[in-house]
């Protein structure tokens, strides 16, 4: 962990707000939701932190998630609970993607997913604020983030999870200490599950921008990012999106940081992608609308971005549309062929859906959407460790006589 933290310093939090009215919050108080229904939004004194620290004093700190201190929430640092989040690299793809293409490789985190940046700042703030018991929907990866952070302080976990989730994901949940039950159902059936259970009082409700500090978590890709290229930003983003939170987090952090000087006004297109079989962002993007309804008999390969309707799709389809970006759906063959393309041509095992970001860069690309010039980043959201891979059944008998030719 960061050794340039002290053990009692505040953050530069004001108040939380809620996304669609304005209406303001207390800081240092247990929310869920707005009064509206809609996600929170975490507010800073950014003329403060300017005061407190710059971009220099940033550099010149270990490379790790807490190097952004004084931009997120937990505020006091004997709260933070952590198992190593790094600074993800940024790794070219110039075989199956192009001259100008780097994912980013969220696998390098603990529980090897993107979800230990949400769920570690989401559990540190549960820990300050005073949460016993916690439950959430997942289709996997986050149930795995959420287990292990709440486990490592003692936190009581519950996680439901569609029936088909992969087995890796269910076993690692219920490895890391959270009682995990799999659901007849998808993610938003698992999320009503735990909604009814919060309303009886028997524990918080975690459920993707349902609490307000995921999205503080995840906007450190954006940070990062800005951080790695100089304090200048990519042309375009292709982020896999499901419940979005990312997305919106790197939308606010961009904004953020523009605000303290830190980078200019030029922001990458955002691409939200999807699979054809689950695209209710995309739907409502190419309808116009400002929300998604929900996405019926939803199914795809690739299970983390299979969220029929996401709490936050105003936010998302915002931070799309303001940036010049799109939203784009790719069906599974095309997904599991990037994931193919990406391991046998570059080396990189990619996720179903982070081949889905592949697959629809390429789609961009045929349709002018963006140029090989353009500098672009897609993210790698979780190990392609953790999903099926094909069989490699070719064996070879030491007894008998080699054929090396034939080898």
């Amino acid at each position: 962990m960061n050794q340039n933290l002290t053990t009692d310093r505040e953050t530069f939090v004001t108040h939380l707000e809620c996304s669609i009215t304005g209406e303001r919050y207390e800081a240092d108080q247990l929310h869920g939701l707005s009064r509206a229904g809609r996600p929170l939004l975490v507010r800073y004194d950014l003329d403060a932190v300017r005061s407190a620290v710059s971009r220099d004093t940033i550099e010149a700190r270990p490379t790790d998630l807490w190097r952004w201190r004084e931009l997120l929430p937990v505020r006091y640092t004997a709260n933070i609970v952590s198992l190593g989040e790094i600074e993800t690299p940024l790794v070219p793809l110039t075989k199956s993607g192009g001259p100008n293409v780097l994912v980013k490789d969220e696998g390098r985190l603990p529980t090897g997913s993107f979800k230990a940046r949400g769920l570690v700042m989401a559990v540190a703030m549960a820990k300050e604020l005073g949460v016993t018991k916690i439950a959430m929907p997942t289709n996997g990866n986050a149930g795995a983030a959420l287990a292990a952070y709440a486990t490592r302080c003692g936190i009581e976990t519950i996680v439901f999870c569609p029936d088909d989730t992969p087995e890796i994901n269910v076993r690692e949940i219920a490895m890391q200490g959270a009682r995990v039950w799999r659901v007849n159902g998808l993610i938003d059936d698992c999320g009503a599950i735990v909604g009814k259970g919060a309303a009886e009082g028997r524990w918080f409700d975690f459920s993707t921008l349902k609490e307000p500090y995921r999205i503080e978590g995840k906007k450190t890709m954006g940070l990062e990012l800005a951080a790695q290229f100089g304090w200048k930003l990519p042309d375009a983003i292709f982020y896999p999106t499901g419940g979005g939170t990312g997305l919106i987090g790197m939308w606010k952090a961009f904004d953020e940081l523009e605000k303290l000087g830190w980078i200019g006004s030029k922001r990458p297109k955002m691409f939200a992608v999807q699979a054809s079989g689950c695209a209710p962002i995309v739907r409502a993007f190419e309808a116009g609308e400002e929300h998604a309804e929900r996405w019926e008999d939803a199914s795809t390969v690739a299970a983390g971005i299979r969220v029929p309707k996401a709490v936050g799709d105003f936010l998302i389809l915002r931070a799309v549309r303001e940036s010049g970006g799109q939203a784009l759906a790719v069906g599974d063959p095309a997904i599991l062929k990037a994931v193919d393309a990406a391991a046998k041509q570059d080396g990189l095992l990619l996720c179903p859906e982070g081949g889905a970001t592949l697959a629809a860069y390429h789609q961009a690309l045929n349709t002018g959407l963006v140029d090989e010039d353009d500098k672009v980043v897609l993210f790698n959201c979780a190990t392609g460790l953790k999903y099926p891979m094909p069989e490699a059944p070719q064996a070879l008998d030491r007894t008998r006589p080699i054929d090396f030719d034939a080898l």
